[in-house]
């Protein structure tokens, strides 16, 4: 029998210890044989990408903490804090362009050596002339042309045109379409040789304001933000950075930031999370799984073998299925077989012995993370019963019955067969005349109907809902079985397929 472990168990007796231990040495073998399966098949970074992924689902720090907590990770000198910097800028490029954007307007003089020597840059910033019927001018573009109407005394001259005339200040005027015959790439090589003024005026400035230049080289920019923010610490790039992260989701900044961190700098920032950490752990939810982490945080002190503790106990408690798949893919035959032994040994010496309240009350006492990472090791192992060894309704109900779970099956296919069977059977004289092509359809629209009322009716205190189905009467015609547990009051369906 499983014993899912679904009733407090009564603490404070007298326990024999070497239940106890037998007990934890199954549950320390196990945990030794998935980390020794999960290390040897090179899956250390799926299973940091897991706990990024966990510590995103942290909903207790305020964006005040979330902004304090960011910034001092950009501040850590035990970081390769520029790769985390490098990658935040990625994301302000993306998400605010425009306020990227108006940094650059102030230091326009800075994109001069961006475009100097490089002819795609130039191409990619300046050709965006209109043409007939056109608008305007775009990008670089509406900047040049602008700056040399304004400036047409000093600049003109460095203008070159394709044909074999120049155009006039007057006739591009009246027609700026022909601007389509500048030959850009020379008229920008001439303004970086000749006309320095250009790269500091508004009208360039202003063409950068909306950030989209950003996309022609992301890298490049990257990189010189990256030396505004460490190499002359500019106070307004820094405002930006701060303003974007009192606004940007916590989830959001974690999968992006914390994905980059190595192996070794990890540690460091579940170190500093910990400061950031809401409200007091009493006030948190036992129940709600997306607390646990913050609570393992909080009361589990910190040792040199933390990390992979944590990793572990991420594994076997928030990605169940994804660690049974890669013991499924990844693992020789001969693991699989031996955590299918240790499993079946870890349940055998709780189930069999009664020890897994005596284990809950020396977890419950001592409070470490040794102890909770056993029950999650434990968890684990009856979510891997549930996948491997229960395939039919029949050994599901068992399941039930053994655990002293009261259910109430539900077959929809062969309530909604027998529905239709009475609506049809009980027709009226003049229905008798209707064509079988009519009853047919007539049909299909009472089994669409009555399915639909039949779904809307779960969950409420409607007839159907009330039903116990807890005899054999109706048996599913698939094998399996969909059933409404007493475990939270018969409220939602329940069905074989959900531990998978």
């Amino acid at each position: 029998m499983l014993n899912l472990s679904l009733k407090t168990p009564k603490l404070g007796k007298n326990h024999d210890k070497t239940l106890i231990n037998e007990s934890k040495s199954c549950l320390i073998e196990l945990e030794s044989l998935i980390w020794s399966l999960l290390t040897s098949s090179g899956s250390r970074a799926e299973l940091r990408l897991w706990l990024c992924n966990s510590i995103a689902g942290i909903g207790s720090i305020s964006p005040r903490k979330r902004r304090d907590l960011f910034m001092n990770l950009l501040e850590l000198k035990q970081l390769k804090r520029r790769h985390v910097a490098a990658q935040l800028l990625k994301l302000m490029f993306h998400k605010v362009p425009k306020e990227v954007g108006g940094i650059l307007a102030e230091r326009s003089y800075l994109l001069e050596e961006f475009f100097r020597g490089n002819p795609w840059r130039i191409t990619q910033w300046f050709s965006n002339f209109a043409g007939t019927g056109n608008l305007d001018h775009r990008k670089g573009a509406k900047a040049l042309s602008q700056f040399a109407f304004v400036n047409r005394d000093i600049c003109w001259e460095e203008l070159e045109w394709k044909g074999k005339r120049g155009q006039s200040p007057a006739m591009v005027a009246t027609k700026p379409h022909y601007f389509l015959d500048l030959d850009v790439l020379k008229t920008v090589e001439n303004f970086l040789e000749y006309v320095p003024e250009f790269w500091s005026s508004s009208q360039f400035a202003d063409s950068l304001r909306d950030g989209e230049i950003l996309a022609i080289d992301s890298d490049f920019f990257v990189q010189l933000f990256v030396d505004l923010m460490y190499k002359e610490d500019v106070k307004d790039v820094w405002e930006v950075v701060n303003e974007f992260l009192m606004v940007e989701p916590f989830a959001t900044l974690c999968r992006h930031l914390l994905i980059i961190l190595e192996e070794q700098e990890f540690p460091v920032f579940l170190d500093l999370i910990c400061k950031y950490l809401g409200p007091k752990v009493e006030s948190l939810e036992h129940g709600n799984v997306s607390h646990w982490l913050e609570i393992v945080l909080i009361k589990c002190s910190r040792s040199g073998l933390f990390f992979n503790d944590l990793l572990l106990l991420n594994a076997v408690t928030s990605q169940p299925r994804q660690l049974l798949r890669i013991i499924q893919e990844e693992g020789a035959q001969e693991e699989k077989d031996m955590i299918k032994r240790a499993i079946s040994r870890a349940s055998e010496s709780t189930s069999s012995t009664g020890s897994i309240g005596p284990l809950l009350e020396e977890c419950f006492c001592r409070k470490t993370l040794e102890s909770v990472k056993w029950l999650g090791v434990q968890s684990w192992a009856v979510y891997y019963r549930l996948s491997e060894e229960f395939g039919t309704s029949q050994l599901w109900e068992s399941l039930f019955i053994n655990n002293g779970i009261t259910f109430r099956k539900t077959d929809k296919y062969s309530l909604l067969e027998d529905h239709d069977r009475f609506s049809v059977d009980s027709g009226s004289e003049s229905d008798e005349r209707i064509s079988s092509k009519v009853k047919r359809k007539k049909k299909e629209r009472r089994r669409k109907r009555k399915r639909k009322d039949f779904h809307a009716g779960f969950g409420s205190d409607n007839e159907l809902a009330q039903i116990d189905f807890i005899s054999d009467k109706m048996v599913s015609q698939s094998g399996g079985g969909d059933w409404l547990l007493s475990t939270d009051g018969f409220s939602a369906t329940w069905n074989s397929v959900r531990p998978r």
